[in-house]
């Protein structure tokens, strides 16, 4: 497996703004959890397959998964992407195994499973 992924302290600086307000009880680690994610997408693993470090496997999926209903990961590609000269397009690589994914600025990315997953369980042959 590779080395572990860790978003920088530039790189959480500049997502910060687009982190919806937490209510109540304190969030867990974000650092720790969108580097997880990040880590379990690249690598195209299951979230329980998780390392020790990015753990609970569920924390990871339930942040995935309602910030991905609420939006966010949304806003960030526009927000990142509108910094750039040409705020049209932009790129997402979704694993080390699959292409690269166009993403329309207009379009919501949600990526449940990526396409190494979606081969095997749609009968395909493990390659």
């Amino acid at each position: 497996m590779s080395s572990l992924f860790w978003l920088l302290d530039a790189q959480m600086a500049r997502l910060q703004p687009f982190f919806p307000k937490s209510h109540g009880k304190p969030r867990v680690d974000d650092r720790r959890v969108l580097s997880g994610i990040i880590f379990i997408n690249r690598n195209g693993l299951r979230w329980s397959d998780a390392p020790p470090e990015y753990r609970p496997p569920k924390t990871l999926y339930n942040r995935w998964k309602r910030w991905s209903d609420m939006g966010v990961f949304a806003r960030i590609f526009e927000g990142l992407a509108a910094e750039a000269a040409e705020p049209t397009t932009i790129m997402v690589e979704v694993s080390s195994r699959t292409p690269c994914v166009r993403v329309s600025l207009r379009k919501y990315l949600k990526a449940h499973r990526t396409a190494s997953s979606l081969r095997l369980k749609k009968g395909g042959v493990a390659g």
